[in-house]
């Protein structure tokens, strides 16, 4: 097995048969480096330790995204395209390759011609996040009243895409 750790879509791990699919996954942890500005899996020689994606997941959860940016892009970005750009890469980093976008679509939401649909929770991530913060339910759904709209028109399409692929 070859890669750098960090990057390996799970399906390396599990020694099933790699698509194009493992690309994206690599693909969604770089878009959380360049988002940040640091590693996605950082240990205490650095510092502080932790798998960078799962507080993604919970900053994305509680809209706090902007925390998450590189303090080099801090004014230069809009917050919509930080946030767009999370839900990108946590769809990337579906922990089933069949849910993970096409590099395509990945390049139509970041040129704006496809909306990014609010991504579930990979199981992965579930997992980390409840050793880490047992009482506190994340998701990657927000209150506000047009985000909920949003949320429950895109969570009705992941559902019927996921149905529909028998996943």
């Amino acid at each position: 097995m070859r890669g750098t750790r960090g990057y390996l879509a799970p399906e390396w791990i599990a020694g099933v048969a790699i698509t194009a699919k493992a690309d994206v996954y690599s693909y969604g942890m770089l878009l959380l480096e360049i988002i940040s500005g640091r590693r996605n899996l950082t240990g205490p020689e650095e510092g502080r330790h932790g798998f960078f994606p799962a507080l993604v997941a919970g900053k994305l959860g509680d809209g706090e995204v902007e925390s998450l940016l590189d303090h080099g892009l801090v004014g230069e970005t809009e917050a919509a395209e930080v946030e767009r750009a999370c839900r990108l890469a946590c769809w990337c980093i579906q922990d089933h390759e069949i849910s993970r976008p096409t590099m395509g679509q990945v390049v139509q939401v970041l040129e704006g011609f496809l909306e990014v649909n609010v991504p579930p929770i990979p199981r992965s991530l579930q997992l980390l996040l409840a050793d880490e913060t047992p009482d506190h339910n994340i998701n990657f759904f927000f209150d506000s009243q047009s985000r909920s709209a949003a949320s429950n028109s895109s969570q009705a399409k992941s559902t019927t895409t996921s149905n529909s692929s028998g996943a």
